[in-house]
């Protein structure tokens, strides 16, 4: 067995070398809205495209995505309005200019995804799109389809136009690694293909542009309303690229996920923020509606708003859940509006026609990710990321509902632009030294899950979070040690590679966690329960170095800086259906960021 061959210096995951190679333009790693908005822009544009996608293509987030996308579409919104909804709810850390683009940018972005196939309610006698409403927002902005499974209509609609335009794509298959060039450049990646997949074992895909599109990380935590898959690959692989990522510490806990019991692992069933925005009212186990002067938006306040909330008055009252009440909404609305909702609960016993349904918070969205600006790029040239595996900046301390979709829209047709203006052709890929990181065992995942739901969950503190750390350098350097003595690591497989990026993510999360000393957001210490803007208004930059360590830096501002020397050129700003195309003569400045240490 060889180590990973061409991946860069730095660590890499212990694996077969590549058995098999295919060439392509542009490889886009994922299959959620993200990605194959990327794979579909990129291939208009004349680019040769492969999709790699970890199990079957609409088996990723998008699809369990309830709610719907937000944008000012209705009469009297506007981008300024939903701006300022996203400004609020990212408690200061939003990166404005970032934010400006996803409001602007959005409502075509919508529109164009209308034109691709995707169907949304719309009002029976006039034909206008219906528009709801979530906590955070003033206005009803948020289309839907199918009352409450958006993403799956999403998921269908692309994935249509996929298969038509006749790209290519892997399913059934892990990314491992990140191959580069000579010059550091992203050069495509290697991954290993299951056995159902078109190809067995590790292989590589050469190409000219590499898009992270992989979703999220809700599996590091015991309780996550994310699918099995969700595991933070494109974090981990980023990290071991030499890439940097930010905003970790900012895990959304979704306020409203049906209670299955104290013992319930894995994904949970959501129970969308849009009850809450059709008038549902969250109670106690008296029936007292808890969030009445708490916030002026009462249930519809910010998710980290309510997810505390929720949280706090468990403690109060001694139990393990509170309760949303629809039942005011009678049989026919939750039939037509809430048919997935309505389908899951009564599965596990609760009529939400009849009974208050049992809820708590449960890990479900991260703000953090792979540093990426205005056109995706990230800090390894020719290395992209979209949707939730990126930081863009926008969603800041806590992310908006409903803004998730919307920026997987918008920023994947800037990145399909950004390729189309620089066609760069990377070299061949490197070939160093075997230098790979020893995996951890597959049972590892489970003890990751508990370290950090034990101290990194909704609530954290000093204590708790030191504690996770310790137990997680416990795992790490057991794998390490084992490795430099004998050369002895556990058996490359899938398990194996999904715990050990698992427990790297991990390690970043609560790196930056124990560093952020103050309550922002999602981001919630019980030591320090206040929010310091004078010290932490800004981000948390955090790179794995070759020698496997973190190296943690902060931004001098809430903006970001730019990902690479230059500025921040962005695409065009279009909102008139039309696909962008080509880059934008504006100009939106920034400022550099000296490299520091906390």
């Amino acid at each position: 067995m060889n180590g990973n061959r061409g991946t860069g210096s730095g660590p890499r995951l212990y694996a077969p070398a590549p058995g098999w190679t295919l060439t392509s333009d542009v490889v886009v790693v994922g299959s959620g809205v993200a990605g194959l908005t990327v794979a579909l822009r990129c291939a208009a544009a004349g680019a040769k495209v492969t999709v790699v996608t970890k199990a079957q293509l609409d088996d990723g987030s998008t699809r369990w995505a309830q709610g719907g996308i937000a944008a000012a579409l209705g009469e009297g919104d506007t981008p300024e309005q939903h701006l300022a909804d996203t400004l609020v709810a990212g408690a200061g850390l939003c990166d404005e200019p970032a934010v400006r683009t996803l409001v602007t940018e959005g409502p075509g972005a919508v529109r164009r995804l209308i034109t691709t196939g995707a169907h949304f309610d719309a009002d029976e006698d006039s034909g206008e799109i219906l528009l709801g409403r979530e906590g955070g927002h003033h206005r009803n902005r948020i289309v839907h389809a199918g009352g409450d499974a958006t993403g799956a209509e999403v998921s269908r609609a692309l994935i249509e136009a996929v298969r038509a335009a006749e790209i290519e794509f892997v399913e059934n298959a892990l990314v491992l690694d990140l191959l580069t060039d000579a010059e550091g450049r992203a050069a495509g990646v290697t991954l290993h293909v299951m056995g159902e997949g078109r190809r067995d074992g590790v292989g590589a895909v050469r190409a000219r542009a590499v898009v992270l599109a992989t979703g999220g990380m809700g599996q590091v935590f015991s309780a996550t309303t994310n699918p099995h898959v969700s595991t933070g690959d494109g974090v981990a692989l980023a990290l071991r690229a030499g890439a940097e990522v930010s905003d970790l510490e900012f895990v959304q806990f979704h306020p409203t996920v049906l209670w299955l019991g104290p013992d319930a692992e894995g994904q949970q069933p959501l129970v969308s923020e849009a009850v809450r925005g059709e008038g549902a009212h969250l109670v106690d186990a008296d029936g007292v509606r808890f969030m009445v002067g708490q916030h002026e938006l009462a249930e519809l306040a910010p998710r980290d708003i309510v997810a505390k909330a929720i949280t706090r008055r468990m403690q109060e009252t001694g139990t393990e859940h509170m309760f949303l009440d629809g039942r005011h909404f009678g049989a026919a609305m939750w039939e037509r509006r809430f048919p997935t909702i309505l389908a899951a609960c009564r599965a596990h016993g609760i009529d939400p026609v009849t009974q208050p349904i049992p809820v708590a918070p449960a890990a479900h969205y991260a703000s953090g990710g792979v540093r990426a600006d205005l056109r995706g790029r990230t800090t390894v040239p020719g290395l992209y990321a979209c949707g939730e595996v990126a930081c863009t900046g926008v969603h800041g301390a806590n992310r908006l509902a409903s803004n998730s979709l919307l920026e997987g829209l918008v920023f994947a047709e800037r990145i399909a632009a950004d390729i189309a203006a620089e066609p760069a052709v990377p070299g061949e890929p490197v070939i160093p030294e075997p230098a790979p990181a020893p995996l951890l065992a597959s049972e590892a995942r489970y003890e990751v899950q508990r370290i950090m739901t034990a101290g990194a969950g909704v609530l954290r503190s000093a204590e708790s979070l030191a504690t996770a750390a310790g137990a997680l350098e416990r795992l790490r350097t057991a794998s390490v040690e084992a490795y430099d003595r004998d050369g002895k690591t556990a058996e490359p497989c899938v398990e194996t590679w999904e715990a050990t990026n698992l427990a790297l993510v991990a390690r970043v999360l609560v790196a930056a966690a124990r560093r952020r000393e103050e309550t922002r957001g999602c981001h919630w210490r019980e030591d320090r329960p206040d929010r310091d803007d004078q010290a932490w208004r800004r981000h948390l930059v955090v790179r794995l170095t070759p020698h496997r360590t973190l190296e943690v830096r902060t931004t001098p501002a809430a903006d970001f800086p730019p990902t690479r020397g230059g500025d921040r050129d962005t695409a065009p700003i279009v909102d008139d259906g039309a696909a962008p195309h080509g880059p934008a003569p504006d100009r939106i400045a920034s400022h550099a960021v000296p490299k520091e240490s906390l």
